[in-house]
């Protein structure tokens, strides 16, 4: 609910700080004509993503803000599009919106910086503004099906057939897909053929470029390489080679060392090692002779297949390595094109066999919404003659759509309409001419719809207008019930409403010679009579009108 109001710079209001944290139930604006009861509204608006007129600063002021803090209950929708806007979910929500004099704006959420579009988003699950000029909430056809799924309990219904509309869909586009596939494979079925059996007979693999490229690299070089290595060769192990001669030298001074006492005991050990190392380094160059062995053939056949694999890829227009891929791609469509109509007839079985499963779920929704209809019409009905609509009827109309226009909602419109005479035809409910009347029946459904809609707040601008004694004494009867509910703010100009309320705050205009300014101020019980003696009077407030007031308050409570 609304917890706190801040205001300034704003029109005629300099400074303004309301605190609403300390109660739901019903909430009283009252003031003279001119006072600026709607300046707090506006303001209000405002902060919940309303769009900026002209002059909204104080004069002589350089900016106008308004802050307005929620406490937000841990399942609110508000959260969840905080959440998806990277914002932290806190238990208090503040929107503040700040209005330069040159007319541009600022908008934050939880003093982080936002647009105004998140702003809006968010009040509109925070904040219900019903006016005679407000063109949103109830006023709102769009609105009209949600409103009524939730006040005939069909919610789990309008799920299940907002999934098979998926389902239904979902299906109709795999088979649209697949017709559209087995059209373009039809097409190219020649082409396809021909390139498959290149691709075929070349059998690439991603990685054949990199290693073709690798291997013939190696071969170009295997010549020379093994020219070299030849050589090498020679000169260890040809004539007089050195491992020839290192074996030759120790044996002379292997047969001859035990002579000298171990003299040369040390050279022998040296001459081991020598002729050890390079009977390895003998071994491992035959080893890589044989490896770099080169080989014409086999070079000749791994350039002819690179040769062809970049051919092929360069008719393509794809790199070497997604040749493979196409190759996959190809056969695909062709296994398409072979096992086509088999595969398009079970496609148009499963979206055939989908939409009638949403057909059904859809005509039961409606069904169902027929008769939640019937009974928000007799509930809406019943609440009409107490505030003097008694000629007036509400219909719920619920009207089966072309299948143009079938949707995840259903096959169905559902729009609240009004007849303010008899005999003349409904007409939507935003139509009605007289903006009392509007209120009054905005107040008359919304009682019906209490417990429907995300809003915990509900602000009514002057739902009054135009009537008096009884007539407004059943809107304050109403406003209090609904109250039960949610938290309720109205603006207005009935004692009988406001006697009701649980809290009230007086909204004062002071006019100097140079300046007029709005304050806004909380009325305890003294100040209510006294206020309540004003409304039922006039200028002057009698000793009758102070009584009078003390019966509304105690018939009130």
């Amino acid at each position: 609910m609304l917890a706190t109001l801040s205001i300034r710079d704003f029109v005629l209001i300099e400074k303004l700080d309301l605190d609403f944290a300390h109660g739901g139930g019903l909430g009283a604006l009252t003031g003279e004509t001119g006072a600026g009861k709607s300046i707090l509204i506006d303001a209000l608006g405002l902060a919940l993503g309303a769009r900026a007129e002209s002059g909204a600063v104080r004069r002589g002021a350089a900016q106008a803000s308004i802050a307005a803090s929620f406490d937000l209950p841990r399942d609110h929708p508000a959260r969840a599009i905080l959440a998806d806007q990277g914002f932290d979910g806190d238990d208090v929500l503040t929107l503040r919106r700040m209005i330069a004099a040159d007319g541009r704006g600022r908008a934050f959420v939880n003093d982080q910086p936002a647009s105004v579009a998140l702003l809006r988003r968010l009040g509109d699950t925070l904040v219900e503004i019903q006016g005679q000029m407000e063109q949103h909430g109830l006023l709102d056809t769009a609105t009209h099906r949600g409103s009524l799924d939730a006040f005939a309990g069909l919610e789990k219904q309008a799920a299940a057939v907002a999934s098979a509309w998926t389902i239904w869909r979902t299906a109709e586009q795999a088979y649209a897909d697949a017709q559209s596939t087995a059209e373009a494979a039809r097409r190219d079925e020649e082409f396809l053929r021909h390139a498959a059996k290149e691709l075929d007979a070349l059998a690439p693999k991603a990685d054949d470029e990199e290693t073709l490229a690798g291997e013939r690299q190696l071969m170009r070089a295997g010549s020379a390489l093994g020219e070299a290595v030849s050589q090498a060769l020679a000169e260890l192990e040809q004539g007089r080679g050195a491992v020839a001669s290192l074996r030759t030298a120790h044996r002379l001074i292997e047969r001859n060392a035990d002579k000298v006492d171990g003299r040369l005991d040390a050279p022998l050990a040296a001459l081991d090692r020598a002729l050890s190392e390079a009977t390895e380094a003998q071994a491992q160059l035959e080893m890589a002779r044989d490896a770099l062995e080169f080989d014409p053939a086999r070079l000749e056949k791994i350039e002819e297949r690179l040769f062809a694999l970049r051919a092929l890829a360069r008719k393509h227009n794809v790199a070497v390595a997604g040749l493979a891929a196409l190759s996959e791609k190809f056969a695909a469509q062709l296994a398409a094109l072979d096992d086509g109509e088999a595969g398009l007839k079970k496609l148009a079985a499963a979206a055939k066999a989908a939409r009638a499963a949403y057909v059904a779920a859809a005509e039961a929704l409606a069904a169902a919404r027929r008769k939640g209809a019937a009974k928000l019409d007799k509930g809406v009905a019943a609440e009409l003659a107490p505030l003097k609509l008694e000629r007036a009827k509400f219909v719920t109309e619920v009207t089966a759509l072309p299948e143009a226009e079938w949707s995840a909602a259903g096959t169905d419109r559902v729009q609240f309409t009004v007849s303010t005479n008899p005999g003349a035809p409904p007409a939507p409910i935003a139509r009605i001419a007289s903006g009392g009347e509007l209120s009054r029946f905005l107040l008359a459904l919304k009682v019906c719809l209490a417990k429907v809609g995300d809003a915990p707040t509900i602000v009514f601008d002057e739902v009054d207008s135009g009537i008096g004694g009884a007539t407004a004494a059943a809107v304050g009867e109403r406003l209090k019930r609904l109250a039960k509910d949610v938290q309720v703010l109205v603006v207005t100009h009935s004692p009988q409403v406001a006697a009701v309320a649980d809290r009230h705050w007086l909204i004062r205009k002071t006019t100097t010679r140079t300046a007029a300014s709005t304050d806004v101020v909380a009325l305890d019980a003294q100040g209510r009579r006294e206020e309540i003696a004003r409304m039922l009077s006039g200028a002057e407030v009698t000793v009758e009108a102070r009584a009078a007031a003390d019966r509304l308050l105690a018939t009130a409570n």
